[in-house]
């Protein structure tokens, strides 16, 4: 973020917080200590503060002034479609272009989304902006606020100018082939094939075929070819090249110094009258094919984001007035009643009220197995009714469903620039003029101490330098590997909140989760039963005994054996004569027989004894339960316990982490006795219990002090501070909203089978960038040199400028061949499994 206004001028920023007389001092102190500050003035009736800056002067050190004084800056944003970048010099010029619009705090450019993301300080001008895109000589248009995510229409619009460009590039790449195939015969025919040659000389002539080479030659540079010098030519006059000058420059050269040889040959050294048409059209072709492919390519990895787009309903059947109507999905409002039909999508979110149905969502949570839906339930949109009718009230429309943050979360995490992609950007933006240098160095050397016919080397060889480099796969190397990991975490429930996850999740060497909710299912539940000597065969009986006496306490214990009997739908007894008994338990009359529950000290007092259950006790305190006794008429009948139980899909998820080398941690609030139990049962490696709700943070930062690199598993608002102190946060998506916003990664599945899939897809996705950018990097330093002929003097190798476009063009497929084969990344874990 090194945003920096122009020199000697004065910038306006928003400030939030200030009441009084003495907030406009302070904020006015603060600025004026800032380098380079000449002027600060603050008023608080606009709430605006005015900073001049005697020269150039760094946006982001005046907001964390204000921001340290107490006060705060809005900020807000825009991203912008951007058309015309074609190579990784056009990503770091638009991006130097937007950060120099007054009060713009960063810009991040992606060549494989085409887009950008702006954020300024207060409000920001969105012309501005476009202007400043338009003159690097780009185009570019609005697409929505930062963060609003895409509404379905815009995403059509893009999909269809993304089509119009490939047919528009498959169109000019079979006229570009039809046109140059003739001319290569013609040329290349009379080196491979002798006969060949000599056929020609005697039926066409050699003149007329260089007549006739000119013509198509100049169709295809002209025709198909006319894009590279409409966007190349500029950007070069300006003083910033791009790959279309490279190609421009390239070609051009061939054609006219192939136009002299032909039209004018006694301007050329004697021995130098050779045309290079061949070269000009077939280059021109071959990068046509290259950039088709390339668009193909590019299309497939956004597959993820049109597929959840397509899961949003066009249309939704509304009740209103007394009718149902069919409206637009952008028409439904909070608070309409909705009706959905069997194999229909729900539009939106919301709150059953009518009907029942089990409703298929595989698509937020990854498991495939229906939920039933009844009233009270809540509803998510873009999942699918199955077999029944239901109604329900929209509680979330339009940006604010689940679907909507779903896609935007995707969106942002695709548009983000990882770390490493800092390194990339620094060579990229000197790369072409790099190129252009060698090229032009290659051509003195050449001319100078060539062998004969000194100035057709010169000529090939300069030409094959600015053909063979390829900016291109180097731009596209680490954006489109996130792109399609991204996605694919996407498709497995995974969403990253902030895309630099992606890089620090493979780093990771502990994963600390927190107990209730991540490891277990968040709330108690009856999990033991166990029938005293005598009850053999009277289990409903005995839990409907209990839990009719339970029912009169809102104790969480009390509430999960209630849940229990009513789940096997037994009926509760008439209860009379309740009863607590202070430090031992309670007792009730039950339809006239006596039921008292307690722990085993009540059993006692009772005069009953409980040792015969002593093996079922004892099993119960290993697994960290604490067992209560029930007697019913004075008998000792049965051992009860309750407890969080751990979800199915923990133990799974815990030896998945184990599998891929990392150590796991428990922090929680419960005593160790029991964390320890729990810890046993699922080989957890180490346990930090009775833990405050404050000392969370504490915890992560000493195992991180211990083990490195980490990353922390929550679901509850105590987690929060947790997640945003670890190295990556990973909320559960069925906890509250406080922890999803801390998170650097969303779990949808609601369990930890995400996180082993998670850092394995990012050890996957990371792998993948660094065999992009060793192919892009290694490709350049290799081919380059050898373009230029530094293998001539010891063997005789020169590289002609056709082989050399056909490289250029399979360097960018490859790479983002490479990308997509993420596409079929398989999980650790599975979903359902």
């Amino acid at each position: 973020m090194n945003a920096l206004t122009k020199a000697g001028v004065a910038i306006d920023l928003p400030v939030q917080g200030m009441t009084c007389a003495s907030c406009v001092g302070r904020v006015e102190r603060a600025l004026r200590k800032l380098p380079g500050v000449e002027e600060a003035a603050v008023n608080l009736a606009t709430e605006k503060a005015s900073i001049r800056f005697a020269g150039a002067a760094d946006l982001p050190a005046a907001i964390a002034a204000i921001e340290k004084a107490g006060y705060e800056v809005p900020q807000s944003g825009v991203e912008l479609e951007v058309e015309g970048m074609t190579c990784a010099s056009c990503v770091g010029r638009v991006e130097r272009a937007l950060k120099k619009v007054p009060g713009v705090q960063s810009a991040s450019v992606n060549l494989a989304t085409e887009r950008a993301q702006v954020q300024w300080a207060g409000a920001g001008d969105v012309a501005a902006l476009v202007a400043a895109v338009q003159k690097a000589g780009y185009e570019a248009r609005p697409l929505q606020a930062a963060g609003a995510g895409v509404a379905p229409g815009a995403e059509d619009e893009t999909r269809q100018r993304q089509a119009q460009e490939r047919e528009s590039l498959r169109r000019s790449l079979i006229v570009a082939a039809v046109f140059a195939l003739p001319v290569f015969v013609l040329e290349m025919g009379g080196h491979m094939v002798p006969a060949f040659h000599h056929w020609v000389g005697q039926t066409v002539g050699t003149q007329n075929s260089w007549y006739l080479q000119c013509v198509l030659a100049a169709i295809v540079l002209f025709g198909p070819g006319l894009r590279f010098f409409r966007k190349g030519i500029p950007a070069l006059l300006r003083g910033a090249p791009d790959m279309n000058s490279l190609v421009a420059v390239g070609t051009s050269a061939a054609f006219a110094y192939s136009l002299v040889a032909t039209f004018a040959p006694g301007w050329l050294p004697a021995g130098t009258v050779n045309v290079y048409y061949e070269a000009s059209a077939v280059i021109v072709a071959l990068i046509l094919l290259g950039r088709f492919l390339e668009a193909r390519a590019k299309g497939n990895t956004s597959e993820a984001i049109r597929r959840l787009v397509q899961l949003q309903a066009k249309t939704a059947r509304v009740r209103r007035e007394g009718s149902v109507l069919e409206v637009d999905i952008a028409a439904v409002r909070a608070g309409d009643i909705v009706e959905v039909r069997p194999g229909e999508r729900i539009p939106v979110d919301g709150e059953v009220i009518e009907g029942s149905s089990f409703v298929d969502e595989s698509m937020i949570s990854g498991e495939p197995v229906p939920v039933e839906k009844t009233a009270g339930a809540e509803l998510v949109g873009g999942t699918v009714n199955q077999n029944g009718a239901l109604a329900f009230r929209a509680t979330k429309v339009g940006a604010d469903t689940l679907l909507a943050q779903i896609i935007r979360m995707v969106e942002q995490a695709q548009g983000s620039k990882l770390p490493i992609q800092a390194l990339v950007d620094q060579v990229t933006m000197w790369f072409v003029p790099a190129v252009m240098a060698v090229a032009l160095l290659t051509f003195g050397a050449w001319l100078v101490w060539g062998p004969s016919p000194a100035l057709s080397f010169a000529l090939v060889n300069a030409v094959a330098v600015l053909i063979i480099a390829c900016p291109c796969a180097m731009g596209l190397a680490t954006p489109t590997s996130i792109m399609v990991g991204t996605g694919r975490a996407a498709q497995m429930g995974v969403l990253l909140r902030k895309g630099e996850a992606l890089q620090t999740l493979k780093d990771a060497r502990v994963v600390a989760v927190d107990k209730t909710g991540t490891l277990t299912r968040g709330r108690p539940e009856l999990t033991d039963l166990v029938l005293a000597p005598g009850f053999e065969g009277e289990r409903r009986r005995v839990l409907a005994l209990v839990a009719a006496v339970e029912d009169r306490s809102e104790h969480p214990i009390a509430r999960a054996i209630v849940d229990a009997a009513r789940a096997e739908d037994l009926g509760l007894g008439v209860v009379d004569r309740f009863e607590s008994v202070t430090g031992f338990g309670v007792r009730a009359d039950v339809d006239g027989v006596r039921v008292e529950i307690g722990a085993d000290r009540f059993m006692r007092e009772l005069g009953l004894q409980v040792d015969t259950l002593a093996d079922e006790a004892a099993r119960l305190g290993d697994e960290g339960k604490t067992p209560l006794y029930a007697a019913v008429d004075g008998r000792l009948a049965a051992m009860i316990a309750v407890a969080d139980p751990i979800k199915d899909s923990t133990p799974a998820a815990i030896a998945a982490l184990h599998g891929l080398g990392l150590k796991v941690a428990m922090i929680t609030g419960d005593n160790r006795r029991t964390a320890e139990a729990i810890a046993r049962q699922l080989g957890i490696d180490e346990v930090v219990a009775e833990v405050l709700p404050g000392g969370k943070v504490d915890a992560v930062r000493r195992l991180k002090a211990s083990h490195g690199t980490l990353a922390y598993v929550g679901d509850g608002i105590n987690d929060a501070p947790a997640l945003a102190e670890a190295d990556v946060g990973l909320a559960i998506g069925t906890g509250t909203d406080i922890a999803i916003e801390a998170a650097d990664v969303v779990l949808m599945s609601g369990d930890l089978g995400g996180v082993p899939n998670a850092i394995a897809l990012s050890k996957a996705t990371m792998a993948n960038i660094r065999q992009n950018l060793f192919w892009a990097f290694a490709y350049n330093v290799a081919l380059i040199p050898v373009a230029a002929g530094l293998l001539y003097p010891v063997n005789g190798t020169l590289l002609s400028p056709v082989f050399a476009a056909g490289a250029m063009a399979l360097s960018s497929v490859f790479v983002l061949s490479n990308a997509l084969r993420l596409r079929g990344f398989n999980p650790p874990l599975a979903a359902g499994r």
